[in-house]
């Protein structure tokens, strides 16, 4: 962080930011703020793959029991998977 400090706490690193906010409320600072614009870019994507139904119910199962979506999970598992072959492929 630079030698700015944060205008309305103060704080002097993200983390001081951070543990400010953590007990205070912005509705209190309002009048302290001032409006700003941005744009962003976000680059995501998302592709399509079948999956067999009675494989999809049981992942959708799983994924209940753990408390995630079945995105969530199928984005774990193939992500697991994809970062162990290309371990595995480096070893080589």
């Amino acid at each position: 962080m630079n030698d700015n400090k944060s205008s309305i706490s103060q704080a002097e690193s993200y983390r001081e930011i951070g543990e400010f906010w953590d007990t205070h409320d912005a509705a209190d600072f309002w009048d302290a703020t001032e409006p700003v614009e941005f744009e962003v870019d976000i680059q995501s994507e998302i592709r399509y793959y079948a999956l067999d139904k009675e494989l999809a119910k049981r992942m959708q199962q799983i994924a209940g029991n753990r408390g995630i979506t079945a995105e969530t999970l199928l984005n774990l598992w193939v992500q697991e998977k994809v970062t162990n072959e290309l371990v595995t492929l480096a070893a080589q």
